[in-house]
């Protein structure tokens, strides 16, 4: 981080120097971002004279004196914070009154940091995301004393530096991390509750959301001696908030190596730096296909009814599904053992589909069985929503389907940080995307899949598992009726 901190510092035309305590990382660090430079001088991303520039501005320090005329100073260091203190205290020694330090945590609470400071009102967060060349944003933290002043200058130079600055309030996780809660922790309460599997949980989100990765191939690509201490962090911090609960399963794969692809072997096994994903279920072969009967609670009936007719279903359009029918349900946030009962269905031969999403905007279907599904049925459900050639996974009866439960708890997770005023809702949305690199906003994923429809996928979730991490956000119930991504702050 500290390397990258330091190339675009310099790239941004300031003067920079490098301190550690150990002498040959320095001259490693600056021998490193040289070799960057000139592979971007070898690309023609950057002309030969200011890499030359850039090179003679990056100069090593032998102590931390030499930093005294620094009108900024950014610490990388190891994430504790009696060592962050130890420093602050040297360097508040030894730079200028209006010098501004800055801490790059992921983790600690700035304010703590600047706690037992003299000037503590110059301390704020400046946290940058790895790689920080490509990595375009960074999150300015306020601490309880930190000065406008220092935050608007912090901004400035985010921007010198082509980066996009969001501004956050000292509170665990900032914007990034803590919005990240949703995506890993509840992909993680799925498979705890043998729902699927790890990569059938990846391919869903990928072909249904549109995210570049899945949960567990994330978790595999940053390892999980650096996620999961994240996430038992910040449920710490937050003092056990159900939303943030951490999952025995990756504390287990921590506790026993399997972190990821670094060390051969995560969630996928790794070969030759490959992960080796496991084949998806055929399509079964059905030779007789029996009628369906839609229920007249389904969501997006009319759809459904359409889509049914493109693949060529005989349809039943009766009051009751007759003795031979598939029954189909597709309800928001409930299982399809409750609405199979509550419908008076028969649970033998009814399977639920996830229509939260518009299935033309899709690259795959899901469906979920309950524990009475017969087997013929489930196959058949599965064969017909294939017909097409449209991916179909298959996944076992829980509150609320896989995207239900992910994109609602993102949702509900980033309108938790508007109701406390951590940022504002434009920063929420922009640090989410650049930090994240989700495809949508959680706001603007709430309104892409209607704010009705993910408080109703909460409140019935919430009903199911009884559990107050479905708890919609007050700001969330208060926005679904007139729109999310209203990005201007409330009056």
């Amino acid at each position: 981080m500290g390397r990258g901190i330091a190339q675009m510092a310099a790239q941004a035309g300031s003067q920079v120097l490098l301190f550690d305590t150990n002498p040959e990382a320095v001259q490693q660090a600056i021998a490193s971002v040289g070799e960057q430079w000139d592979k971007l001088a070898a690309k023609g991303r950057m002309p030969p004279e200011q890499v030359a520039d850039c090179k003679r501005r990056l100069q090593g320090a032998t102590s931390l004196a030499e930093l005294q005329p620094c009108q900024l100073v950014v610490e990388a260091i190891v994430e504790r914070l009696d060592v962050k203190r130890s420093l602050f205290a040297e360097l508040e020694g030894i730079v200028a009154p209006d010098a501004i330090l800055a801490t790059n945590t992921s983790s600690l609470s700035v304010t703590a940091i600047a706690a037992q400071l003299k000037r503590p009102e110059q301390v704020a967060g400046f946290h940058f995301f790895n790689p920080v060349p490509l990595m375009k944003v960074v999150e300015v933290v306020r601490g309880l004393k930190t000065r406008p002043e220092v935050l608007q200058t912090l901004s400035a130079y985010a921007r010198a530096m082509g980066h996009t600055p969001v501004q956050a309030q000292d509170t665990p996780g900032f914007i990034v991390n803590h919005a990240g809660r949703g995506y890993n922790t509840e992909a993680l309460r799925i498979v705890g509750e043998s729902v699927t599997d790890f990569a059938t949980i990846d391919r869903i989100l990928k072909d249904q959301v549109g995210f570049k990765l899945g949960p567990f191939e994330l978790m595999d690509l940053t390892a999980l001696d650096v996620s999961h201490p994240v996430m038992e962090s910040i449920y710490q911090q937050y003092y056990q908030e159900p939303r943030y609960r951490p999952s025995v399963i990756t504390a287990q794969r921590l506790s026993g190596g399997v972190l990821g692809r670094k060390t051969g072997g995560g969630f996928y096994a790794y070969e030759g730096g490959q992960a080796q994903v496991p084949p998806e279920p055929a399509v079964p072969m059905v030779p007789e296909m029996p009628p369906v009967w839609v229920s007249s609670r389904a969501t997006r009936r009319a759809e459904l009814y359409q889509l049914l007719k493109n693949l060529g279903a005989t349809i039943e359009t009766g009051q009751s599904p007759s003795a031979q029918a598939l029954t189909l349900v597709a309800p928001l946030g409930f299982d399809i053992t409750t609405v199979a009962v509550v419908e008076r269905l028969d649970p033998a031969r009814t399977v639920g589909i996830d229509m939260l999403i518009d299935d033309a905007v899709t690259r795959r279907r899901v469906l979920a069985t309950n524990p009475a599904t017969r087997a013929d049925m489930r196959d058949a459900a599965h064969a017909l929503f294939a017909r097409d050639g449209k991916p179909v996974s298959v996944i076992r009866d829980s509150g609320g389907f896989v995207t239900q439960r992910v994109v609602a708890t993102i949702v509900n997770i980033a309108s938790d940080i508007c109701q406390q005023g951590i940022c504002t809702p434009a920063d929420l949305e922009t640090a989410v995307t650049l930090g994240l690199g989700y495809p949508l906003g959680p706001l603007a994923m709430g309104d892409r899949f209607g704010p009705t429809n993910v408080l109703e996928v909460l409140f019935n979730m919430q009903t199911v598992y009884g559990d107050p991490r479905y708890r919609p956000s007050p700001w969330l119930r208060r926005r679904g009726a007139i729109g999310l991504s209203l990005l201007q702050e409330e009056s």
